[in-house]
């Protein structure tokens, strides 16, 4: 299985934007991501994309994480993805941490935040809807 803190458990994408894991919150990673010119947008603000990618990472992140903790191992393919845009992100650093809301057989529920200074101040909330292909032994 993946282990999240493995750099090699990043997809290329989550890579080119410099996301990496910042700290484990409760057996929940938090990742995070620097500002830089990747992922500015205008200037000294994120750019929207680089902010959703950040959320989709931590989303499956924290799912990956309650797979291996129970032992699963799945191909994650997403469902669908709604990312709502709160404040504008600064150009500092930017951290994520995702929540599994329903976790099925075939599929699970999570909840995203995205913040900077402050935790209980998003700049952006994804909810996402993953599905789960096991893996053949």
């Amino acid at each position: 299985m993946t282990d999240a803190r493995e750099p090699d458990a990043l997809t290329p994408y989550a890579r080119s934007l410099g996301i990496t894991l910042h700290e484990w919150d409760g057996g929940i990673p938090v990742m995070t991501v620097a500002f830089d010119d990747t992922v500015e947008g205008r200037p000294q603000h994120y750019h929207g994309g680089a902010t959703g990618g950040l959320l989709e990472t931590a989303g499956y992140a924290a799912l990956r994480a309650e797979l291996d903790r129970l032992g699963r191992d799945a191909v994650l393919k997403p469902i669908n993805i709604t990312v709502q845009y709160l404040a504008a992100g600064k150009s500092r650093a930017s951290f994520a941490k995702g929540r599994i809301t329903k976790l099925g057989r075939r599929s699970a529920n999570l909840t995203v935040e995205a913040w900077q200074d402050d935790p209980s101040r998003p700049i952006a909330t994804a909810v996402m809807n993953v599905l789960m292909a096991e893996r053949d032994g």
